[in-house]
């Protein structure tokens, strides 16, 4: 599974541009977070349909990288986020993106682009990480 980093102006409808045209394929975004400072922003998003995703920023000009995602599941409690991104910065792993693909009340999954994903998953497989509960 991958995200795209995509770069934009930090400016009113740049996010709304690049989403649109995503939108208008019919492709679904299934995760995103963005960010902007100074006069660039960042969306990260992850789609229904990687391939369809890549021709539209491509078409678009947009300036965009790929960079493949790692899931965990984690209980929706205070520190279970700290406690992923504590266990990936103990193992000198750098978090690029972090956004919620899916939650609940109880739990939520969280997509980790970082610069090592095969150690990422490698921690993310110790019980003491993944599908934490309450």
């Amino acid at each position: 599974m991958i995200a795209f980093l995509i770069e934009l102006e930090n400016r009113s409808g740049s996010a709304a541009k690049v989403t649109e045209a995503i939108a208008d394929r019919g492709i679904n975004i299934t995760g995103g977070a963005g960010i902007g400072g100074g006069s660039r922003g960042y969306l990260a998003v992850a789609t229904n349909d990687e391939t369809a995703t890549r021709r539209v920023l491509i078409g678009g000009s947009f300036k965009f990288r790929e960079i493949e995602i790692v899931p965990l599941t984690i209980a929706d409690v205070p520190g279970s986020f700290a406690k992923a991104c504590r266990a990936l910065a103990d193992a000198g792993i750098n978090i690029e993106a972090a956004f919620t693909m899916t939650g609940t009340a109880e739990k939520n999954t969280i997509a980790f682009a970082t610069d090592d994903p095969v150690k990422t998953r490698s921690i993310f497989s110790k019980k003491s990480l993944a599908r934490t509960t309450r």
